[in-house]
């Protein structure tokens, strides 16, 4: 595994679920998540939760690993990202099921969550939640983490398949196509997939010297960047270094990308923005590059980023 792997400590009900209980179905109105549809089917490969459905979600993950997608249909971004994660599950063929949720139609569970923006991923194990990340991933990154789930699954013996091929959104007789990446964006994806961040990073170079212009090339090449830097970190010792000197860039750098890989992003950007304000030439400069790089791997257009970037100017001026 390329990031820090989930452990047993991961299951641990970060989030209560005891309020959910199902509620009785009114006439022309199911128990789904909009009013007139029904709750939506329980089998497939991607399928589309609900407050109703939650409870029946947590019990499936007793039987096989969830992966569960908080979005909203009012944001084109948010909705993108539900579209990487159903090619990604599409691919894993029933190892385990995504379940989405539009949180404008469903806010029991947005609370419940304690969720601030989406999109937001959580994963389900034995009927425990599990944070993800929050915000928008590449799709190798989504697969990598995915494949931490599946190992964590298996350690507590949740390796079930999901039943039923089709998706919600899919006609059984329709074929789900896919279309295929950009040559040196699949071997930098089969890189990560192998374990070889040097050689997918060497791929993504290789595409933005072709492209300059590549976006996804130059996101995929922060990610993979993020995912070297913390590879052989221990957070304990970084933790303690970084609290022990606030002055020390590095320090604050490695714990910075530890917090985002974790998803919490706007500790890592405070934590930069901080040591931006109690640093001068160099050092700061460093420190500030570093938080406008980690700006391009959440997103430019994401709240938290332009929040962040207005505390850095005051923090610069």
């Amino acid at each position: 595994m390329t990031q820090q792997p989930f452990t047993a400590a991961a299951l641990r009900g970060a989030v209560d679920l005891s309020s959910f209980k199902r509620p009785a179905a009114t006439p022309g109105q199911g128990t789904g998540g909009r009013q007139g549809e029904a709750s939506g089917a329980t089998t497939g490969y991607v399928i589309e939760g609900s407050d109703a459905s939650i409870r029946d979600v947590v019990t499936a993950s007793t039987t096989y690993p969830i992966v569960m997608v908080l979005w909203s249909s009012r944001l084109a971004q948010s909705a993108d990202f539900v579209t990487t994660v159903t090619a990604v599950a599409q691919r894993y063929a029933g190892r385990f099921q995504l379940v989405t949720i539009d949180v404008d139609h469903n806010p029991a569970v947005l609370q419940a969550f304690r969720v601030e923006a989406v999109p937001v991923s959580f994963a389900f194990v034995a009927g425990q939640p599990v944070p993800l990340f929050e915000g928008i991933q590449p799709e190798a990154q989504v697969a990598a983490v995915i494949d931490q789930v599946l190992d964590l699954a298996a350690q507590h013996g949740v390796t079930g398949q999901v039943p039923g091929a089709a998706t919600a959104s899919v006609d059984a007789d329709e074929e789900p196509t896919e279309p295929p990446l950009p040559p040196l964006h699949q071997r930098a994806y089969d890189a990560i997939e192998a374990d070889d961040l040097k050689g997918a990073a060497a791929a993504y170079q290789e595409a933005l010297a072709q492209n300059p212009a590549d976006a996804d090339a130059k996101l995929g090449l922060a990610q993979v960047g993020l995912m070297q830097r913390t590879a052989e970190a221990d957070t304990t010792a970084a933790r303690a270094a970084a609290a022990a000197a606030p002055r020390d860039v590095d320090a604050q750098l490695l714990v910075a990308d530890l917090d985002l890989l974790g998803g919490h992003i706007m500790d890592a950007f405070v934590r930069l923005i901080d040591t931006v304000r109690v640093t001068s030439d160099a050092d700061r400069d460093k420190a500030r590059e570093h938080l406008v790089e980690l700006f391009e791997i959440v997103g430019v257009t994401d709240e938290r980023v332009v929040k962040a970037r207005k505390s850095l100017m005051s923090a610069l001026f």
